[in-house]
C-alpha cells in the first residue's frame, strides 16, 4: 500500500466524521500499544489543536504507561493521565463475586475496559469531541473487544486495516520500535496476550481474512469466534409488535 495516501485518506475521513457530527475534535485512549498509538498519531494529524489522548492505567504494566507517554512526547500529542486503579478496586468491593474464577477474571477484565470508556466519554462530552476507537479489522471481524468497553466508540479509523497493515502504517508514521515489536496485548490481566487468548496468530488471522486460506483448525476457530460474537457487531435487537 501507499501509506502516505492511506494516511491522508484516514486523516481526511476523521475530519469529515467530526464535522458531520458537529463536534470540535477527538479524544482517544492511548494504551501504549500499537493500534492506539497509530490512532492517536492519525488523530493528531487531523486535529493538532483539538484532540486529547487519555492514558488510563488500571492495574496495568508500567511499560505500557511508559510507551504511551513516549508516543505523546515524540509527537507532541496533548495527553492527560487518569489512573483508574482506585475506582476499579472500589467497584470490586461492592460487586458480588459468586461465579467460577475464570468467569470472574473475564468480568473483571471487561470492567477495566468499560471504566476506560466511561472516562473517555466524560472528556468527550466536556469538550464536544468524538471518541476514537483503535480496533483493527481482525478485532472487529472476530468481535475481539469488550462490548460497551473498547467497542464503545464513535468512529473506528483502523477498522479496515488488518493487524499487519496497522504495523506497516506504524512504521511509516514513525511509531517507536519497542511498541511495534512488543506482543499485542489488551492489558486486561498480567501476562495476557492477544494471540494466546485468540488461539491463533495475527499472521494466520490476516492471511485467512485476506484470502480465505488457512488450516481447517484455524478456519473452525475463527468462524466460531465470528458466530459467537456476532451480537457485538450489531445494534441491540428491538422486539417486533
Amino acid at each position: 500500500m501507499n501509506w502516505q495516501k492511506v494516511t491522508e485518506k484516514l486523516v481526511s475521513w476523521i475530519r469529515d466524521r467530526v464535522a458531520a457530527a458537529g463536534s470540535k475534535g477527538v479524544v482517544v485512549g492511548l494504551s501504549g500499544g500499537l493500534d492506539s498509538s497509530v490512532a492517536a498519531v492519525l488523530c493528531h494529524h487531523a486535529f493538532p489543536q483539538d484532540m486529547l489522548a487519555l492514558i488510563l492505567p488500571c492495574h496495568g504494566s508500567d511499560e505500557d504507561v511508559e510507551h504511551a507517554r513516549m508516543v505523546a512526547d515524540q509527537f507532541s500529542i496533548p495527553a492527560k493521565m487518569v489512573a483508574l486503579d482506585d475506582t476499579y478496586d472500589t467497584l470490586l468491593k461492592v460487586l458480588p463475586d459468586d461465579r467460577a474464577a475464570e468467569v470472574s477474571r473475564l468480568a473483571q477484565a471487561n470492567l477495566k475496559a468499560r471504566l476506560r470508556m466511561l472516562t473517555l466519554y466524560y472528556f468527550a462530552n466536556q469538550l464536544n469531541y468524538l471518541v476514537v476507537g483503535s480496533s483493527n479489522r481482525d478485532e472487529l471481524t472476530l468481535g475481539y473487544f469488550t462490548k460497551y468497553g473498547d467497542g464503545g466508540v464513535d468512529i473506528q479509523p483502523l477498522g479496515n486495516l488488518l493487524k499487519g497493515q496497522v504495523k506497516e502504517l506504524a512504521q511509516f508514521l514513525g511509531i517507536p520500535q519497542p511498541i511495534i515489536n512488543k506482543p499485542p496485548s489488551a492489558g486486561l490481566w498480567e501476562g495476557q496476550t492477544d494471540e494466546e487468548e485468540l488461539g491463533v496468530s495475527y499472521d494466520e488471522l490476516d492471511r485467512y481474512l485476506a484470502s480465505g486460506e488457512a488450516s481447517a483448525a484455524i478456519k473452525k476457530r475463527v468462524e466460531s469466534m465470528i458466530a459467537t460474537n456476532r451480537h457485538k457487531r450489531q445494534p441491540p435487537p428491538v422486539a417486533d409488535l
